[in-house]
């Protein structure tokens, strides 16, 4: 479609309708581009024609002009062959949306992970770097939201005993892929003592085992400090996935109490 004009004005002309139909405030590309650099050259185009075309309807209706925003990986670079077009992001979104979790699955790793670590000692898997490249390769940091994710992940630990960040693992625990909703791991920890919820500074990341399960994850001490890092940096905001994963608002109140 990226590569098409006419495919191109027809997307974006059916976006805009359906937004437009329905009240939306903007639109979101939730779409991860092809792995070459054209494909990636294709989409700085799209979001060229795209917003070209948001403010001459928005001319014509008299209306506002609807938000061009999308998501994105957490860096611009080193994942594919063909990197971002930033200079198209920057001149022509409104903002995009990084997606700064899933560096550590347990069916990617038989090591236990932070799979949202905002800092990481020991890769470039964290939402800081990322961050810092997006700016680093020309996005304002004030066009940068990050991500708050509201689940993790279960690992089966080898040796239970052995059981911090990096504790050797046999795959995913308690569902088939390890996902776990925030709400489904705070149920696991109600009432039991004997569970003990540790927080890492160095990653910030929150994690606890239950027998021979480690579950990593963002409790309110880590949601507190990706939002004060998103203010200190000077980011646009944050968002988060999903909503109704939460525990009765509890990470969702954390984080606006963090904002003020």
């Amino acid at each position: 479609m990226a590569s098409n004009p006419s495919y191109r004005k027809s997307f974006i002309a059916s976006t805009m309708k359906i937004a437009r139909l329905y009240g939306f405030g903007g639109l979101d590309l939730a779409w991860i581009p092809g792995l070459s650099s054209s494909d990636m050259t294709n989409t700085g185009t799209l979001f060229q024609d795209w917003r070209a075309a948001i403010e001459l309807e928005a001319k014509k209706s008299s209306q506002s002009p609807l938000i061009l925003t999308a998501r994105v990986d957490y860096t611009p670079n080193g994942i594919r062959p063909g990197s971002y077009p930033t200079q198209s992001i920057q001149n022509y979104l409104d903002w995009i949306h990084v997606q700064a979790s899933d560096y550590n699955r347990p069916e990617w790793s038989n090591f236990t992970g932070a799979h949202a670590a905002l800092y990481n000692p020991t890769s470039i898997l964290s939402g800081d770097y990322g961050i810092r490249t997006w700016i680093e390769g020309g996005v304002s940091a004030n066009k940068l939201v990050l991500c708050l994710p509201y689940y993790g992940y279960a690992w089966s630990l080898l040796n239970p005993k052995s059981n911090g960040i990096g504790a050797v693992a046999i795959g995913p625990a308690i569902t088939a892929d390890g996902f776990l909703r925030y709400y489904h791991i705070k149920n696991s920890i109600k009432g039991n003592k004997d569970i003990q919820v540790k927080y890492d500074a160095d990653y910030v990341v929150n994690y606890c085992t239950i027998g021979n399960i480690w579950i990593g994850f963002d409790d309110v001490k880590v949601v507190k400090t990706k939002v004060s890092y998103a203010k200190e940096k000077g980011l646009r905001g944050y968002y988060v996935w999903e909503v109704p994963y939460d525990d009765d608002w509890v990470l969702s109140e954390a984080a606006a109490a963090s904002k003020q």
